[in-house]
């Protein structure tokens, strides 16, 4: 690149990168934070999106910033995997082992994503990280909530 150069890219640079932009770009990188987590430690649901209509199965691929994955019955220090609650109106008791049942889908080989079969209609989505025995983290690391919708 041409030396002389430099100082005209740095002033674009520098007026086209307004603290706005850099917001933008932060906001860009992150995905949406969950309800009770940190800042730094949550889980998201990367896909489907809120509000996306599909057809059964449906891949959906799990989010995690600031902590490992370990398959359930390792225990190592900042890591858990993930449960899928699907359709569920409350959190199940987070002193607990999570349930392992049609609504509470356990992941505990560590996957990052599953196909989940539903039946036609709107569905809700939800993500719970916990320990290696299915015991949630304190504070509580839980995704927001979407709803997507099953096409026949």
């Amino acid at each position: 690149m041409n030396i002389k150069l430099m100082p005209s890219l740095i002033l674009i640079c520098s007026v086209l990168l307004t603290p706005a932009l850099a917001e933008s770009i932060k906001a860009v990188d992150k995905p949406s934070s969950p309800d009770k987590s940190s800042p730094d430690k949550y889980v998201y649901i990367i896909s489907p999106a809120d509000g996306e209509v599909l057809h059964s199965p449906v891949l959906v691929k799990f989010g995690l910033r600031g902590m490992g994955v370990a398959p359930a019955g390792v225990e190592r220090e900042n890591t858990g995997h993930h449960h899928l609650l699907i359709d569920i109106e409350e959190l199940p008791d987070l002193g607990k082992p999570v349930p392992a049942d049609a609504q509470h889908k356990h992941f505990g080989a560590g996957q990052t994503e599953a196909l989940v079969e539903l039946a036609p209609g709107p569905h809700t989505l939800q993500l719970l990280f916990a320990d290696f025995s299915h015991i949630p983290h304190d504070p509580a690391m839980t995704s927001q909530t979407i709803t997507i919708f099953i096409e026949e």
